[in-house]
């Protein structure tokens, strides 16, 4: 099982998971000849996507899905209140599933578990990736934790988690009031110390990978996040890594 990363931030998003044949791409949020382009920096082409599941409805989640999917005859599972709030985006997509947020289902190999998540959106998920063995857990574009999202992020292999601003540059920044607050509340975005408290009650016996992601380029910088998250951990810094908007990250092999 591997995993990589198209590309994390405001500007796009896109993750790719892999278990023998079947690959999933969790999000696109990039125009379509840059989807294929970051697909292609990882050796994959549209043809051998499995499927794509959807998070939620926000422009840079899914502004490249219905394209991906159209083009491609790419299946797309996505909770009903998703697709309620972006109907006409995702028209005419001829293989479309409606999940429920708390019921596990199967892409080819790749075991898929969804669970909701606090965030401004009609009805937001995250997702564990898993090949039977291996577990895979994602968590970015949530504005607080809950016990069961930290409940379902226990004893992963792998962690995403988002580390999308720090508090004191968001605050002092140059947003508007109400964007601050939109970012800052319930609803809106993981901060460094949020994430670093979600990892420290967490099992993290079996982590082979942490990887900090969405981070605001305003409101953020790679050195706080990683700080925050090997502090946690009593790790060197250098183990913790960073998903960047340009890159994303290469793949990640889960043993």
């Amino acid at each position: 099982m591997r995993f990589a990363s198209l590309g994390s931030g405001s500007e796009g998003n896109g993750l790719l998971v892999e278990v023998g044949e079947s690959r999933v791409l969790m999000d696109c949020g990039f125009g379509l000849q840059d989807s294929i382009t970051r697909l292609a920096r990882l050796g994959i082409t549209p043809e051998q996507l499995s499927g794509i599941v959807v998070t939620h409805e926000h422009g840079d989640h899914i502004s490249g899905v219905a394209k991906l999917a159209r083009r491609y005859g790419i299946a797309v599972w996505l909770t009903h209140g998703t697709l309620r709030a972006q109907a006409k985006a995702f028209a005419n997509i001829p293989k479309l599933h409606e999940i429920d947020a708390h019921a596990p289902f199967s892409i080819g190999d790749i075991q898929v578990q969804p669970y909701p998540v606090p965030h401004d959106a009609a009805e937001p998920v995250q997702y564990i990736f898993g090949d039977g063995a291996r577990r895979l857990g994602v968590l970015t574009d949530v504005g607080c934790s809950t016990p069961h999202i930290e409940a379902t992020l226990s004893a992963c292999d792998a962690l995403v988690l988002e580390c999308n601003h720090d508090s004191e540059m968001l605050a002092n920044g140059d947003y508007p009031y109400s964007l601050k607050q939109r970012v800052g509340g319930r609803y809106g975005h993981l901060n460094n110390q949020q994430s670093a408290q979600i990892l420290a009650n967490l099992d993290v016996s079996r982590l082979q990978h942490l990887i900090a992601a969405h981070l605001s380029h305003k409101n953020n910088t790679p050195e706080l996040a990683v700080a925050a998250l090997s502090g946690v951990l009593g790790c060197a810094q250098e183990w913790v890594s960073v998903a960047s908007q340009l890159d994303g990250f290469d793949w990640r092999q889960i043993s």
